[in-house]
């Protein structure tokens, strides 16, 4: 696949608006042009109250619709629903309250909002930026977002677990849109580690998943339900916000029986280009608008990675159609992030590997608990740079795995040495996605990048953001087990 848009190495991105997105999974995977309209000028913040929310963590024994019926021990934010969604309007700052009454002792929590460019004080991870909230303790969070968009927050230790329990929230910053869409819906796709059978959750960690590509889950959900039924308007053009939070799983996703575009990647908008097939591993969010089925039609969520394509929720059109003309999807607002100047950028070379532990990893698939109340590791599989995170209590820090300097820009080549995915998030900064050595991508503007087998990601960013921040892989045993660090920015 050719890429139809000319890149000026030194300024490639215009204004702050991304170009259109990444290309398919495989190398010639094919894209679609994108359709007439540009994005639209910066939102502007408004001038609005404060925004006030309140979260404790806890055990709440809950029965999802994939359950089956089964009420298993669910760990949520909220005790009204188990999926709390948090929508503000641009230019409000959030304050929120978490308290932790997990049901565990000394098992600590803190909120990592994930894809905000928030202050480093905030940005949740447990001993590096704050102390760890311990069972009675509560933490006070505030901060205005930078950015309009589709983001999530979740804890920051024993992340398998958490969110194999489910302690995850959303939060939509409202305010990129150029005219009204005809929906706006949220689709969280995950499995649950569940035994429906006997009723309780499965380990949520195994020796061979964390020295591999991951400890899947047996039971995937769209929404908490298994292929649920979406009813939208007919002949719509509707806004679908897709979010990955599986703490293991890539999903290829796309949709089969109506058009759609994808019009935002990671929450930060993109010029509006036909969605054909879309990699989305943890961590990873689109948002796209799909042109819905007439009334009593059905379309088609799909992961096209096992054999046969699987359902993962089914749109069904109803009512009078709400459109009459061609698709062509409202682009949204374009996003403001620093631009960086790739002729001055500092280039360094990133390698993600596996750990001499993980290459002499035995075949068995036997659980074990390798994480404690305090993120204690006994394990270490996995390497950045060479080196994995010290085994033991998060408390004990390497030295930073680089020193930057506020203001500068930096090219960084993200090198995966081994045969498994490994979605890579940079906290506190949104970095443009600039070329693959495998997959032709186009740039775009992202806060987690995958990594495919044997693959380096070039990517570049402005370190205009102070203070300590994680670098690691987003599949959650692989984080726990060694792969990550941290930068500073000064």
């Amino acid at each position: 696949m050719r890429n139809p848009l000319p890149l000026n190495r030194r300024r490639f991105l215009a204004g702050g608006a991304a170009l259109a997105g990444a290309a398919g999974f495989a190398l010639g995977s094919g894209r679609a042009p994108a359709y007439g309209q540009p994005l639209a000028a910066p939102a502007v913040p408004g001038v609005f109250p404060d925004v006030e929310l309140s979260l404790v963590a806890a055990e709440r024994p809950s029965v999802l619709p994939a359950f089956a019926g089964n009420e298993l021990p669910l760990w949520t934010f909220s005790p009204d629903t188990w999926l709390p969604i948090v929508r503000m309007p641009y230019g409000a700052r959030l304050n929120t309250t978490i308290r932790n009454d997990l049901p565990r002792a000394e098992e600590h929590a803190s909120i990592h909002w994930h894809g905000i460019r928030l202050p480093n004080d905030q940005d949740g991870v447990p001993y590096l930026v704050q102390e760890p909230v311990f069972p009675g303790d509560s933490f006070r969070y505030s901060f205005v977002p930078p950015d309009t968009g589709t983001f999530f927050f979740h804890t920051h230790c024993n992340t398998a677990e958490h969110i194999g329990r489910g302690l995850i929230g959303i939060l939509i910053v409202e305010g990129d849109t150029t005219e009204p869409y005809d929906a706006d819906e949220v689709v969280l796709v995950r499995d649950w580690r569940v035994d429906l059978a006997a009723g309780v959750f499965l380990p949520f960690t195994t020796n061979r998943g964390a020295g591999r590509a991951g400890t899947y889950g047996p039971l995937r959900t769209a929404n908490g339900a298994v292929n649920p039924e979406m009813v939208l308007p007919a002949v719509a053009d509707c806004r679908l916000r897709i979010i990955n939070v599986d703490p293991t799983r890539p999903i290829d996703f796309g949709i089969e029986g109506a058009e759609a575009a994808i019009i935002a990647i990671d929450g930060l908008a993109v010029v509006p280009f036909s969605l054909d097939r879309w990699i989305m591993a943890p961590a990873m969010r689109i948002d796209i608008v799909v042109r819905t089925p007439r009334d009593g039609g059905v379309a088609r969520l799909v992961d096209f990675r096992p054999d046969d394509p699987l359902a993962i929720a089914t749109i069904r059109g109803a009512g009078e159609a709400r459109r009459t003309g061609p698709f062509d999807p409202a682009p949204l607002r374009a996003p403001v992030v620093p631009e960086p100047d790739l002729g001055a950028a500092a280039t360094r070379t990133i390698t993600f590997a596996a750990s001499e532990d993980g290459d002499l990893l035995p075949a068995e698939d036997a659980a074990f608990g390798f994480l404690g109340p305090l993120c204690l590791s006994f394990n270490d599989f996995w390497t950045i740079d060479a080196t994995g995170w010290p085994a033991g209590d998060h408390a004990t820090a390497p030295p930073p795995l680089a020193e930057l300097v506020r203001g500068q820009s930096y090219r960084w080549l993200l090198r995966n040495t081994t045969q498994h995915l490994h979605p890579i998030h940079i906290h506190g900064h949104t970095f443009a996605v600039l070329r693959s050595d495998k997959r032709t991508l186009l740039p775009h503007h992202a806060d987690t990048v995958l990594l495919i087998e044997d693959e380096t990601v070039e990517v570049a960013f402005v370190a205009d953001n102070p203070g300590r921040w994680m670098l690691h892989c987003h599949v959650a045993e692989h984080q726990e087990t060694g792969m990550m660090a941290y930068f500073t920015v000064t």
